[in-house]
């Protein structure tokens, strides 16, 4: 019970301050934040992950994502049972963390849902397409759940030893590039506590940010199962 309660506490703190800076920062509409606000949301998500990387990761291993829970579990690194209890424990922690911002910030704060944006920023007209959005998480969640997978195997070196700030560095990264396009989520629970509260579009978009990351975790599982160096794999 332990490492699913780790899994809630970890999931609340990367929500509520990765969220909680977006909402600070002006970052919940991508057509009206500034450089700052995007660099200064990615590096918050990104430390986040650090910090519980380095607080819960001898407990549960710091999933914090359903993405990575189901990229592990494709991996054959977990049992099917511990898979389904983090995903839930992860939803209830970033639904809570959803609902402290709520009351902090106001739930008209947008609460740093994601969700399709304005092309603006890009240099075009209009808003994200479905299509695009759908492509953008699964892209940008295959790319980070494979650094996640790499980055904490046994079979890859001493990887392992540096991987917390591996992946809080991937993360920062992955949020640079995304968040024009859907306010990066690549992180289902990340989204559903969120889209709770803040309704309208949020919760309308919402599958495409379960959907998207789900692919793109068993799409880095793959990957990973193609270039794991396999002659080195635990008997």
């Amino acid at each position: 019970m332990k490492k699913y309660l780790a899994e809630l506490v970890g999931t609340f703190v990367l929500t509520f301050l990765g969220c909680g800076a977006a909402v600070s920062l002006g970052c919940d509409t991508a057509h009206v934040a500034g450089t700052p606000a995007v660099v200064g949301t990615a590096i918050a998500f990104g430390l986040a992950v650090v910090a519980m990387a380095y607080t819960i990761g001898g407990i549960s291993g710091c999933h914090i994502n359903p993405a990575i829970t189901l990229g592990c579990w494709l991996s054959k690194r977990m049992s099917a049972k511990d898979a389904c209890m983090y995903m839930v424990f992860q939803v209830i922690g970033a639904i809570l963390a959803a609902a402290l911002l709520c009351y902090l910030a106001g739930c008209d704060s947008g609460l740093g849902a994601n969700g399709l944006q304005k092309l603006e920023e890009v240099g075009k007209a209009g808003q994200v397409s479905v299509g695009v959005g759908v492509v953008a998480e699964i892209v940008l969640t295959a790319l980070f759940v494979l650094v996640v997978l790499g980055a904490t195997a046994k079979t890859n070196g001493a990887t392992n030893n540096f991987a917390g700030l591996a992946i809080g560095l991937s993360l920062i990264l992955i949020h640079l590039v995304g968040i024009h396009y859907t306010g990066t989520s690549v992180n289902p629970a990340r989204s559903i506590g969120p889209a709770l509260f803040a309704g309208g579009e949020a919760l309308n978009q919402l599958w495409i940010f379960i959907v998207g990351p789900f692919v793109g975790g068993a799409l880095a599982a793959l990957i990973w199962k193609v270039i794991e160096p396999c002659d080195k794999c635990e008997k």
